[in-house]
């Protein structure tokens, strides 16, 4: 530690002091009402640092030679005070021989500052990203118009979903312990007698489909639906009131 403790004022205001210095210095402050108080008056200081520009801070720095008047005081009076009430002042005749420190520190505080402004920036757009990119999964799905099923004995299962569209009906299909093989087909009849194929598809080994057909018959106009075989053989009926 420095034959002159309030030389280590500001190092110990920033905390640029090693274990063992600090110690010594805290039980020099019990000790000293001076530096107490000049503690007291410094608080301000890390914060005036942060926005201190550099060459602000190097021209506080007396130069060699000069000599003690109203604006400062020279090297090595640092038990003597500038006239005036700026804090920065203060900060500057306490301090000369500090000063070098007291700028690096004060370049640690704003770099650590900027990273943390950036990182906080990184994981804003990410969780804007992030939001962004979840948002379509979290959008319920339109529901259907009508929904119609049918089961029978045999394990045969079949609903249908319509939704109502300006050129006609749209029609979810789902079913299970339908024929596995030959080809399938959804027909659409309307109250007229007239009917549509709204669509077709290959039988799977497993018995289930899920597809989606469409037909211009309007969802008003729809008296029944029927899935056929290969052979055009009603398998299973829904009739719409």
């Amino acid at each position: 530690m420095t034959g002159n403790p309030h030389q280590l004022l500001g190092a110990y205001l920033l905390g640029g002091l090693d274990d063992g210095d600090r110690a010594a210095f805290e039980a020099h402050l019990g000790r000293c009402p001076v530096c107490r108080e000049d503690l007291a008056g410094l608080d301000t200081l890390p914060m005036l640092l942060d926005a201190l520009p550099a060459a602000d801070a190097l021209a506080l720095a007396p130069a060699p030679g000069d000599t003690p008047g109203p604006a400062g005081v020279a090297a090595g009076t640092a038990e003597q005070v500038p006239a005036g009430p700026s804090p920065a002042g203060e900060a500057a005749g306490h301090l000369p021989e500090s000063l070098p420190l007291l700028h690096e520190l004060a370049r640690r505080r704003r770099t650590l500052r900027r990273r943390w402004a950036a990182l906080a920036g990184a994981a804003a757009a990410a969780a804007l990203a992030v939001g962004l990119a979840a948002g379509p999964l979290l959008v319920r799905p339109p529901q259907p118009d009508a929904t119609y099923s049918v089961q029978s004995g045999g394990g045969l299962r079949f609903s249908i979903d319509m939704a109502r569209k300006t050129w006609g009906t749209e029609l979810a299909v789902n079913g299970s312990s339908l024929p596995s093989d030959g080809t399938l087909s959804l027909w659409v009849r309307d109250r007229d007698g007239g009917e549509d194929r709204a669509c077709a598809w290959t039988a799977t080994p497993s018995g289930r489909v899920k597809v989606t057909g469409a037909t211009p018959i309007q969802l008003g106009s729809i008296s029944s639906v029927e899935l056929r075989d290969g052979a055009q053989h009603p398998v299973a009926v829904i009739t719409v009131p």
